[in-house]
């Protein structure tokens, strides 16, 4: 059986409700550190760092694959689909060497998360990315990173 376009904005619904639902990780981190629990606190920063990471590389996938299904992608999808796991792996650097962590990583996932937005505008733009593209991409990228800021911000 074909697969049929959404009937709303080019995005199912399954989408969206996972989506959305992929924000509860993150809502679990900030929660457990508003708690104020000592003995939590490093286990739910590293919570929030890993997902943030995990999900930014995941965006990277999706625009190389949007990138893979057009006939001639611009260059510059090629070199954005790889920028975020090279920035998730490199904010792993300070704490792999001792620094201060995973503040100012969280900060730099969060920023990186609300900034992909700007790529996936680009991708609408260019036809190149499905109709509804921005309203799933936005309370999700927006979403997930502003709950990240706030982790380092806890």
């Amino acid at each position: 059986m074909p697969v049929q376009p959404a009937a709303s904005g080019g995005i199912p619904p399954l989408a969206r409700l996972l989506g959305l639902s992929g924000l509860l990780p993150q809502l679990g981190a900030v929660a457990l550190l508003l708690s104020g629990d000592p003995q939590s606190r490093f286990s739910a920063l590293a919570i929030a760092y890993a997902y943030a990471a995990i999900i930014l590389s995941f965006l990277g996938g999706l625009w190389w694959g949007l990138a893979a299904r057009t006939d001639s992608a611009p260059r510059w999808l090629w070199f954005a689909s790889v920028a975020p796991s090279l920035i998730a792996l490199g904010t792993a650097w300070p704490w792999m060497v001792g620094l201060r962590w995973p503040g100012p990583s969280l900060v730099v996932l969060g920023l990186s998360l609300i900034a992909a937005l700007l790529v996936d505008r680009t991708l609408v733009r260019d036809g190149i990315a499905p109709d509804g593209w921005m309203a799933l991409r936005m309370p999700l990228s927006l979403g997930l990173g502003v709950l990240t800021l706030l982790a380092a911000a806890l």
